[in-house]
């Protein structure tokens, strides 16, 4: 880990702050400087043990496979998946009101996380022992239990990770952990497909798969107890709920490429319409056996492992807007290629493209909203994007069910390339990189 830069100080100064209030910022930085290859450390451990369980349910294999082998239906796989980011697209904006006043955000995020991983534990009970119309039910309750604590989690990680990890290393961290974490998630997605679901470990391949998800998960929130989190000098003062919504018009009109990008990132989430029926449409063409189930998710997950070393080090040395470019293009790419793709070998290349592709958006993403303004609103501009990405991946696997039933996967696949092309599109065209604007990084 690198020293204490010896311009530190310089970087975080504005011309009104008094020197008591240059003072207190100097020795919060110094604080954050101090604890940081624990707080690294503690956040990869968090990172790789955490993203391993989570992309076992996020993946877009698993999940839909289980919910269609409930149901029979594509739209019903659509409404399961709608379900988890509508709780999701209600809480984000809580999440922001309930850190921004904190000191110290990580008491409540523990507890939040603790909440979140209840969803996917009752997602694995759910399978063991109800039948299989009680099984779907509650499959999409706790998916959106899960939504809705994740939320809520979401807002309160970034915001910790922002407090304790220096601009200088974020691409750096979150490149190797999810390097990390999908490393190990491909080979936990192969012994899932190939060992659990295809042999019905206990009774339930999907429900003993959801499990081991927990499991990992839950030790991952534990090593967060490691971290040492400085109080900045000043919070922004509590707020009521409704009072915080309505200043958010004044936070878009304030900036408009900030504008732009919520824009854009809402156009990308509803491309995510397309992701349950990935795994579908691929059924379609070679079966959804266990271990075609655990490829493909290997082979998703493994490219999402090597390429966010790849996006992590190009968004230290340039930037993430460049990053999300070239995620949404890859993206959008490989959903079209999908379409002429039959046989296992092609389907493998084009969801390791899928892969790469939500990986780096993802990682784009969560980085550069860190560095649009100050750190008193960082809580809310977290929620703010998170909402908006939540509610248009709500919608899009509605969507997505409706025109698969209706029309086809490749009218689905068509119309999610098209809002990926309009999402690159408008950051291409309205949004500069933000690196150099921000004070507090």
């Amino acid at each position: 880990m690198s020293s204490t830069p010896a311009n530190t100080a310089s970087q975080h100064t504005h011309p009104d702050w008094s020197p008591e209030r240059q003072a207190a910022e100097d020795a919060y930085h110094a604080e954050v400087e101090t604890n940081l290859k624990r707080n690294f450390a503690a956040n990869l451990a968090h990172g790789l043990l955490g993203q391993t369980g989570f992309r076992l349910v996020t993946a877009p294999t698993f999940v839909p496979a289980y919910i269609y082998l409930l149901s029979g239906s594509e739209f019903m796989v659509g409404l399961a998946l709608a379900s988890q980011w509508l709780g999701n697209a209600l809480s984000s904006t809580l999440g922001a009101t309930m850190a921004e006043h904190r000191k110290r955000v990580l008491p409540i995020g523990l507890l939040i996380g603790w909440g979140m991983r209840i969803g996917v534990l009752g997602l694995a009970l759910s399978g063991y022992f109800l039948p299989p119309n009680w099984a779907l039910f509650f499959a999409c309750a706790f998916l959106m239990c899960f939504g809705l604590f994740n939320g809520i989690q979401a807002v309160i990680f970034n915001t910790l990770m922002a407090k304790v990890i220096p601009l200088r290393l974020r691409g750096r961290l979150t490149g190797f952990r999810n390097f990390a974490a999908g490393l190990t998630a491909a080979g936990v997605a192969y012994i899932g497909g190939k060992y659990f679901v295809e042999a019905n470990a206990w009774g339930n391949g999907y429900a003993t798969t959801f499990l081991v998800s927990f499991v990992l998960t839950s030790i991952g929130i534990s090593m967060l107890m490691l971290v040492r989190e400085p109080e900045p000098p000043e919070v922004r003062a509590r707020s009521n709920f409704w009072r915080r919504l309505r200043q958010i018009p004044d936070l878009l009109r304030g900036d408009r490429e900030l504008s732009f990008f919520y824009v854009a990132t809402a156009a990308a989430s509803l491309g995510t319409l397309a992701v349950p029926f990935y795994i579908l449409f691929a059924g379609q063409s070679i079966g959804l056996s266990g271990t075609n189930l655990g490829v493909l998710s290997t082979a998703f997950l493994l490219s999402q492992t090597g390429m966010n070393l790849v996006w992590g080090a190009i968004a230290d040395k340039f930037g993430n807007r460049i990053v999300f470019l070239c995620a949404i293009g890859v993206w959008a790419l490989a959903t079209l290629l999908l379409m002429q793709s039959h046989s296992l070998w092609a389907l493998g290349v084009v969801f390791a493209g899928l892969g790469a592709g939500q990986g780096g958006f993802q990682n784009s993403t969560n980085n550069i909203i860190l560095e649009f303004g100050t750190r008193e609103d960082l809580p809310m501009r977290i929620a703010m994007m998170n909402t908006s990405i939540a509610t248009m991946n709500a919608v899009g696997p509605l969507l997505g069910g409706f025109i698969a039933h209706f029309f086809s996967f490749n009218v689905v696949f068509v119309v999610s390339a098209a809002m990926l092309a309009m999402s690159f599109a408008t950051v291409a065209l309205a949004v500069k990189e933000p690196r150099s604007r921000g004070l507090f990084h």
